[in-house]
């Protein structure tokens, strides 16, 4: 199965796209996809906080900040991918991504992983609800990351928003009811 969970900063959506993924694995090895560069004391300080939140999950981190379709996981494991705001972003803007090839590199990469994953859990951030005035790369950015949840949303068993720690499910709610 495969799931996009989606919410805003802070809104509870890495934590239930853990306990989802934890819970659909059953006996199958638990992936991590650490997307985040870790530029500056932020992304530093985010990356500790997510792995203290793994502990005892039993998760192996695999760090993928680009060519998702390069990364080699073990058949049949379970997939997280944490999270496609930021391997968009990597993949548009850092000299080892694909640049204007990077929607056609991540959807490339997203099958890859379903084609040898039994479970793919894709967290990704809310877009679009911080304003309007958006231009030059940010609108880029945005608007290839939109493609993406709509070309993603598309395909997968469930589309997922977390807002203040709710799962609200619009596909796949009768499937994802029972975890």
């Amino acid at each position: 199965m495969t799931v996009l969970v989606i919410g805003g900063a802070a809104s509870g959506k890495s934590e239930y796209a853990e306990n989802l993924l934890c819970r659909l694995s059953g006996d199958a090895p638990k992936v991590y996809v650490a997307t985040m560069e870790p530029h500056g004391a932020e992304a530093v300080a985010r990356i500790a906080k997510h792995r203290k939140a793994r502990t005892g999950k039993g998760f192996v981190t695999l760090e993928r900040c680009t060519n998702l379709a390069g990364l080699r996981v073990p058949k049949q494991c379970a997939v997280l991918l944490e999270d496609l705001g930021n391997l968009c972003a990597n993949e548009m803007f850092s000299p080892r991504g694909s640049g204007d090839g990077a929607e056609a590199s991540i959807l490339r990469g997203l099958r890859y992983l379903r084609g040898q994953c039994a479970h793919v859990v894709i967290v990704s951030n809310e877009i679009f609800c911080g304003g309007t005035a958006y231009s030059g790369e940010t609108l880029r950015y945005l608007r290839t990351l939109a493609r993406l949840h709509r070309e993603i949303a598309a395909t997968v068993d469930g589309v997922c928003e977390v807002v203040c720690g709710i799962p609200a499910y619009y596909k796949g709610a009768e499937r994802f009811a029972k975890l």
